[in-house]
């Protein structure tokens, strides 16, 4: 019976710690791949109540693209962070802009100006993006709250968060990881 008890065990333990380990959450495009065009509602950039593409408006520059479904504390740090890179590395090109993923885009646009105009972000446009499911090439994960691409061509940063996952710990990674775009 021990020799039974002995291997289930381990086997049971094994098991567990592989299930025990959360997958990282996978969502967007990932690392190599050339981002496509997708048209958003300019709430607060330079084209203010157009629709465009900011990918294609950005071509070639080193850009943070940030895609959310909903407005918190953290995000808002990570936009104020991602804007002061954005001031600092005007030399080198740097781009940013926020897509809010919703399906009620006339009741989050007067929330993005008011969150611009508080936080006086200036070189993030905030967008709105007609649906929650996001542009469908960019396979942005449902359980995905915010996912932050960063490219230069082709992406080369990605990191998903789900709902409440966005800390300041990540919000600090993710501006480090604006250096794998600036060189």
């Amino acid at each position: 019976m021990r020799r039974t008890l002995v291997p289930a065990a381990a086997f049971f333990i094994a098991a567990y710690g592989v299930v025990g380990v959360a997958a990282e959450l996978k969502s967007g495009l990932q690392l190599g791949t050339v981002p496509g065009a997708f048209y958003v509602q300019d709430c607060t950039g330079p084209k203010k109540g157009q629709f465009l593409c900011y990918r294609c408006r950005y071509a070639g520059r080193p850009v943070v693209g940030i895609f959310a479904r909903n407005i918190d504390e953290n995000l808002t740090d990570l936009i104020k962070q991602v804007d002061a890179k954005v001031a600092k590395n005007k030399d080198l090109n740097m781009a940013a802009f926020l897509v809010l993923l919703t399906d009620d885009p006339d009741a989050v646009e007067p929330k993005l100006v008011a969150l611009a105009k508080k936080h006086k972000i200036k070189h993030v446009p905030l967008t709105i993006f007609d649906g929650s499911i996001g542009p469908p090439k960019y396979q942005l994960a449902e359980e995905a709250d915010v996912t932050v691409m960063m490219w230069s061509n082709t992406v080369k940063a990605n990191r998903a968060f789900a709902k409440g996952k966005l800390d300041k710990k990540a919000v600090k990674k993710i501006a480090a990881d604006t250096g794998k775009i600036l060189n």
